[in-house]
């Protein structure tokens, strides 16, 4: 590891021997200072203890980040794996995983309100101020499913003066874009902002069966904030958002090899891809000399309803199940979240010797799954939801549907004392208990009957409680203003849940082990140390980290055929190991330079069949490799340029226990090159400038699903 960790160095070293004597160039200014909010409370980035990547206003717009995979593709050590539908997108960060069903890898915090579900993350990102990605378990401080990070995004706030923005756009696709915000004040106290986006493109993978795009996709979102000074301190801020998805999903092809990328997308249904978001939220806050109280209260739905092509994913006469049994499948998906959350807290102010902060949350949580095959006629596939399908041109063949209630609450801490001037120390402690109860409602006539597997029944209710403690300790050393070093220790939790019944011992007739009726709770315990540098004049920030996580319990997906569930099972113990090294610099001030590495080492520790031990962990990507640069000269009068390149190396990336395939590292180039004034700007873009061709996932079974190849487009906005 040390050995691997010394390469890294050199490569960045090397990067950064690109450009002359900054220590001796004059310029005008350095690296930006950016505030964050990592750690609950207003701080510089570089003398925040923890490794966060961070992503202003401006460099949102510089890179063109408007999904949640382009900011993650310029984040070291963090992968987004998107899938099958737009709901399965699976955020990997430092090893810590995500799989279908489960609950998320990362905390995701928007406006101070964290998503219920993790069909809620990959939507289209608009009007965005702030963006900050946080490695490593943060439950103490952001609670339930930081195990593996948060991704704290901020959007724009209302302004005190009348502004607004449009940008239009066209891409390859043929697809266009519009996003827009206007704000500005409604009365002395009074404040508000409006904004939207709407895209729609016919897509970029062909269906040769059909003759047509496999991925269209349209998607239209509008959000809206009122911030209400009402004096004395208390400030009331209510925020309302809606977004609509219609796309396509499942199209998969079947291979042994995650590498072949060979065969073409040949589903003889285009199938569906619907998805509504909606959220409601009010934050109240009290602001005084000596404290201040903060409530959040909000209300969430998720819906989504997918249909398609089932295995093997080709064309009725072709398929196995025609080949076996003389008829082809379809499927249908269908996920129906509400959920009431409230988060109540009292913090001393940040700028105090001594921080405190403490509080509590709740989150009541209502969700209805369904998953079904028909019988596919050729007629087309159409939505299956709470109950099977009466359709004669689409007869249900088999069907489970299951609804959980589940209440979940939580206790928490923190406080951050300076010992001495260079040294402080900040702990945090929050308590998880979640109950969960799932009822059966499957129809009697679809319920899977397995020999030698449980008989489940209609109606049937199982229940579940899993609850720890989160705690998190970190030291902070400043010997000098331009260097922080720091060291901690902390500890992640994720709630486990319910299979279908019967699962377990489907499962053990199958051969196939880890996977039971329930999967389990998973932690992660972390050590980890790193270090914050500024040199040459500032112009040169330096920072990295290195850590070592054991977690239990893990999560893998697997598919049984045999009962047509999807399930989770728990790697009881795995070993994680890894570091990341980032630098930034700006030798001038039109011109900037990053690159950075980290890489991640998997062990499984024990498992229940002993050739998977010394095995890497699934979803897990060997390391990440980045490099960028960007110039922005003075082009004359308010007139300036951007030239941007961003390129990103992923490693070897292994998909499930076994390790029976392993994806080669993929390499992608994206550039982007315009012009632009205060109030204008018009910028061409590439991404996959060099159109690699690779398969985003592989998942037990031999499905594939595939990347996104190129996209290019032009966009335009307008600023008053």
């Amino acid at each position: 590891m040390l050995a691997v960790a010394r390469k890294g160095l050199a490569f960045l070293l090397a990067c950064s021997a690109l450009t002359p004597a900054w220590a001796q160039e004059n310029a005008k200014e350095g690296v930006d200072d950016i505030v964050v909010t990592a750690l609950r409370r207003d701080a510089n980035l570089q003398d925040t203890p923890a490794a966060v990547t961070a992503f202003t206003s401006q460099a949102i717009e510089n890179a063109g980040i408007d999904r949640a995979a382009d900011f993650v593709n310029l984040t070291a050590n963090v992968n987004l794996v998107e899938t099958q539908n737009a709901g399965n997108a699976f955020v990997i960060i430092r090893g810590i995983t995500q799989a279908r069903n489960s609950e998320p890898s990362v905390a995701v915090v928007i406006d101070g309100v964290q998503q219920v579900n993790p069909a809620a993350f990959n939507q289209e990102l608009f009007d965005i101020d702030q963006i900050e990605v946080l490695k490593g378990p943060q439950g103490g401080l952001y609670g339930r499913n930081a195990i593996g990070g948060a991704i704290i995004i901020n959007t724009k706030q209302p302004s005190d003066q009348f502004e607004g923005k449009v940008k239009l756009g066209v891409d390859n696709g043929f697809g266009w874009q519009a996003r827009a915000g206007i704000s500005g004040p409604l009365s002395e106290n009074v404040k508000f902002r409006i904004s939207g986006s709407y895209v729609d493109t016919n897509g970029y993978l062909r269906n040769s069966f059909l003759r047509e795009k496999a991925d269209p996709y349209k998607d239209a979102a509008i959000r809206g904030n009122l911030l209400i000074d009402a004096g004395g301190g208390l400030a009331v801020d209510l925020r309302a958002s809606y977004a609509r998805l219609e796309a396509q999903a499942l199209y998969f092809n079947i291979v042994s090899d995650v590498n072949d990328t060979s065969l073409p997308i040949r589903v003889n249904n285009a199938g569906q891809n619907d998805r509504d978001l909606m959220n409601i939220a009010a934050k109240i806050s009290y602001d005084t000399d000596n404290f201040s109280v903060t409530s959040i209260t909000s209300y969430d739905t998720v819906k989504e309803v997918l249909t398609g092509d089932a295995f093997n994913f080709l064309p009725i006469q072709e398929s196995l199940f025609f080949q076996l049994l003389g008829f082809d499948l379809n499927q249908s998906q269908y996920l129906n979240v509400k959920a009431f959350s409230q988060e109540l807290r009292f913090q001393s102010p940040s700028s105090s010797k001594l921080f405190w902060m403490f509080g509590g949350y709740l989150i009541d949580t209502n969700r209805f799954i369904s998953t079904g095959n028909m019988v596919d006629t050729g007629n087309g596939v159409f939505p299956v939801y709470r109950t099977p399908s009466t359709n004669p041109l689409n007869p249900q063949a088999t069907f489970l549907s299951d609804k959980q209630d589940n209440f979940a609450w939580a206790l928490f801490a923190n406080m951050g004392y300076d010992i001495l001037e260079p040294l402080r120390i900040d702990a945090s402690l929050r308590y998880d208990h979640d109950k969960r109860r799932n009822t059966t409602l499957t129809p009697t006539a679809f319920l899977p009957n397995v020999p030698g597997a449980p008989q489940g029944a209609t109606g049937d209710v199982r229940r579940e409680t899993f609850s720890d403690w989160q705690p998190k300790v970190t030291l902070t050393y400043k010997p000098a203003d331009d260097v922080t070093l720091y060291g901690g220790y902390s500890r992640g939790f994720r709630s486990g849940g319910f299979n279908q019944t019967g699962v377990g011992a489907v499962a053990a007739a199958n051969g196939i082990v880890g996977v039971g009726d329930v999967f389990r709770e998973e932690t992660a315990d972390t050590f980890e140390v790193g270090f914050k540098t500024r040199f040459a004049d500032r112009k040169i920030t330096f920072n990295g980290a290195v850590y070592s996580t054991v977690s239990k319990n893990s999560y893998f997906f697997v598919f049984l055929a045999a009962n047509s569930t999807q399930n989770l099972g728990n790697i009881p113990k795995t070993r994680l190991k890894g570091f990341e090294l980032e630098l930034n610099a700006r030798p001038m001030p039109a011109v900037e330079l990053n690159a950075a590495v980290g890489y991640t080492w998997s062990d499984i520790k024990q498992f229940p069949d002993p050739t998977v031990i010394g095995n890497e962990a699934p979803l897990i990507s060997r390391y990440t490799y980045n490099l960028g640069a960007q110039f922005t000269p003075d082009l004359g009068g308010d007139l300036e340029g951007l030239f941007r390149i961003d390129y990103r190396r992923t490693g070897k990336t292994w998909w499930e226990p076994y390790n029976t395939t392993v994806r080669k590292p993929v390499d992608l180039v994206d550039v982007r090159a315009g012009i632009k004034t205060d109030a204008w700007s018009i910028t061409g873009y590439a991404t996959n400038l060099f159109d690699k061709k690779y398969n985003a996932e592989f998942s037990p079974g031999g499905f594939v699903f595939k990347a996104r190849p190129r996209v290019y487009g032009l966009e335009a906005t307008y600023t008053f």
